[in-house]
């Protein structure tokens, strides 16, 4: 993701003091840096037929509730045509896969993605999802005539799974959680040549897809600089994002820690209290896998992160918290009433950040004060049903 070596550095960290306060605050790790990421994913995105950048809309009635200077929230309820930011990692590492198996370069378009299949054996793309992850690839093959099979965990709601069909793909339900239908989807693939896994989280020996998935994300935040800028914003105090494996927040780390910001803005991880995988790995300094059990944040019904994520999290995330699902509905909820039409999961990132600033200690870690600048990423719509 990075073009250079990530730079160690341990980051201290203030702790809740017990598992009951779901939340870590690691004000050193702000100053961890990374190279620059090198890719063309923006340039890819940008040429596709109905791109456009998702808004970016400020809330001032948050401001005085979280006593800071301006709130914004990137709003990706509505993105090339689906209700959630997944097909941004999508098509570009389907791109990326689909050139790698060819070995000839290819247009980046979709026009040259159906050019190089048809040169190629009949492919199935193979991926398991919470929801819209899968929903994406299943509009992905589509878009260059291919055919999806989509793995679910038992949990998912029948709505969410039915969307996926809509998209054309074969969906097949397995008796366990999210990591269960995970490992199914890679023993599928491994089956036949003619399957190609495009995965968003990463374990050894499959890290390469879920790089170029990374990379895709890194659009939304490219985005909202631009739309920063336009709205007069210099510097953001603390960007929240919400966190199943972890890979949109591999890419906001690398987004903010690899461009060169002085200084920095703080990131911090929300996630479900049933499904707290990356607070748990934090508090434990390694990556930790854990039992999770049902929320309404379905798309973070996570119990590991991911390996390629975890290098970045582990040495540069300043926060993480647990959210439960009364406080993300009320989050939701709030959203809506401002005309933000974020899912359970998008609207986590407010409920995080209430948690985490509920405190002056914790605001005084940060520097979070009247005048900052937050960024809250609403990752689905109230229509998408998962993340």
């Amino acid at each position: 993701m990075c073009s250079s070596t990530l730079e160690r550095r341990e980051p201290r960290s203030l702790m809740s003091s017990s598992s009951c306060e779901q939340w870590i605050v690691r004000p050193g790790a702000r100053s961890w840096r990374c190279g620059p990421a090198i890719h063309d994913a923006f340039v890819f995105y940008a040429g596709l037929p109905g791109y456009a950048p998702t808004r970016l809309i400020e809330a001032p009635a948050l401001d005085a509730e979280l006593g800071v200077g301006r709130v914004f929230v990137k709003d990706e309820s509505a993105r090339l045509g689906l209700p959630a930011f997944k097909i941004l990692g999508v098509s570009w590492a389907v791109y990326r896969a689909i050139a790698a198996r060819s070995h000839e370069e290819i247009t980046p378009t979709i026009e040259g993605i159906r050019a190089a299949i048809a040169d190629l054996a009949p492919i199935e793309l193979v991926t398991a999802t919470d929801g819209n992850h899968g929903r994406a690839l299943a509009r992905m093959a589509t878009l260059i005539v291919a055919t999806a099979h989509v793995f679910v965990p038992e949990s998912l709601p029948t709505p969410v799974i039915a969307a996926i069909v809509s998209e054309g793909a074969a969906v097949t339900r397995v008796d366990g959680s999210y990591d269960a239908a995970v490992r199914l989807a890679a023993d599928y693939t491994e089956a036949s040549p003619d399957r190609m896994l495009i995965q968003d989280t990463a374990w050894p020996g499959y890290e390469e897809v879920p790089s170029w998935t990374v990379e895709g994300y890194s659009t939304l935040f490219q985005e909202a600089d631009v739309q920063l800028r336009d709205a007069g914003v210099t510097s953001i105090g603390l960007v929240a994002v919400p966190t199943g494996v972890g890979s949109l927040l591999q890419s906001a780390l690398a987004h903010y820690r690899g461009n060169g910001l002085i200084p920095a803005p703080s990131v911090l991880s929300v996630e479900p209290e049933s499904a707290a995988c990356v607070l748990a790995s934090v508090r434990n300094g390694a990556l930790t896998s854990i039992l999770t059990s049902a929320t309404i944040m379905a798309g973070l019904n996570c119990g590991l992160p991911s390996s390629l994520a975890w290098p970045f999290i582990e040495q540069g995330l300043d926060a993480a918290v647990a959210v439960s699902d009364d406080e993300a509905r009320r989050a939701m909820n709030d959203l809506h009433r401002l005309g933000i039409a974020a899912g359970p999961c998008g609207a986590a990132s407010l409920a995080g950040v209430r948690t985490l600033l509920s405190e002056p200690d914790r605001r005084a870690a940060f520097g979070i004060d009247a005048r900052s600048v937050l960024l809250l990423i609403s990752t689905e719509g109230i229509a998408s049903g998962a993340a």
